[in-house]
């Protein structure tokens, strides 16, 4: 759930992702690996290629490949009309879709056949997908400081949004290789039963290097895939023919942790 990063669709996705935007690259490249969380089986790989205006992305393109490299999913995410609610795209080679759009002064959110539904106007800041990367980033003194920040995060599968916290976990590490670690969480009763989102970001450049929880890419029986996502390496610039490549790339049937 999930990076300039995510979470997808589910707060991970956030995950995804991911990470801090220099001023002058119009591109960067960066990779994350998706582990079994308890015995650290390699799932899947994740390619982000960020495009940006300055040092906010306006764009993002993530091709998945399973262990075997065959690609199998892909999501365009598009920041341009909302940083912390960007609207995305999902495909799966194995059927599932989910999605986020603007469309008549509406926001509509999609999985699956069902048709598109309107989200309904929140209290608290709207975010999806990769949109928490920004966010984090946004309330960075606040969290930093202690204080938990709420909002209201776009589930598609669900077709609303439903109202989490995100809270300081303290830190990990020493100088000059700190990380602050952040929990999302849903409020009242379902967050006793739902499952957490725990990220890890760089204490100096507010980069993602750790994401753990519920994924936006399913299991073969179509339920939400759980992963420590990995993002070891700082984002590296690349050419635009890296992601004409990665949209031109057929997507095909793996399991992922097959």
């Amino acid at each position: 759930m999930p990076v300039r990063s995510g979470m997808t669709s589910h707060p991970a996705v956030l995950m995804l992702c991911l990470a801090a935007l220099p001023a002058q690259a119009s591109m960067l490249a960066l990779e994350g690996d998706a582990r079994d969380p308890d015995d650290g089986r390699l799932l899947y790989r994740e390619i982000h290629l960020i495009r940006g205006d300055g040092d906010r992305p306006t764009e993002r393109l993530v091709l998945y490949r399973c262990a075997n490299g065959v690609a199998f999913a892909r999501k365009r995410v598009d920041y341009r009309q909302s940083a912390l609610a960007p609207a995305f795209e999902l495909e799966d080679a194995r059927g599932y879709r989910e999605g986020l759009r603007r469309e008549g002064g509406r926001t509509l959110v999609w999985s699956g056949r069902d048709a598109p539904k309107p989200l309904a106007a929140t209290k608290t800041p709207l975010v999806a997908d990769a949109g928490f990367d920004e966010f984090l980033r946004q309330r960075w003194p606040q969290l930093t400081a202690g204080r938990p920040q709420p909002l209201s995060f776009a589930i598609p599968a669900f077709g609303r949004s439903l109202p989490f916290k995100v809270r300081s976990a303290g830190t990990r590490g020493s100088d000059g290789d700190r990380v602050h670690r952040f929990e999302l969480r849903l409020e009242g009763l379902l967050g006793v039963v739902a499952s957490s989102i725990r990220v890890e970001y760089g204490a100096d450049d507010q980069r993602l290097r750790r994401f753990i929880g519920p994924t936006n890419i399913r299991d073969a029986r179509g339920g939400q895939i759980e992963a420590r996502i990995d993002f070891p390496q700082a984002p590296r610039p690349v050419d635009a023919q890296r992601w004409q490549a990665a949209a031109a790339q057929p997507l095909a049937d793996c399991a992922p942790g097959g």
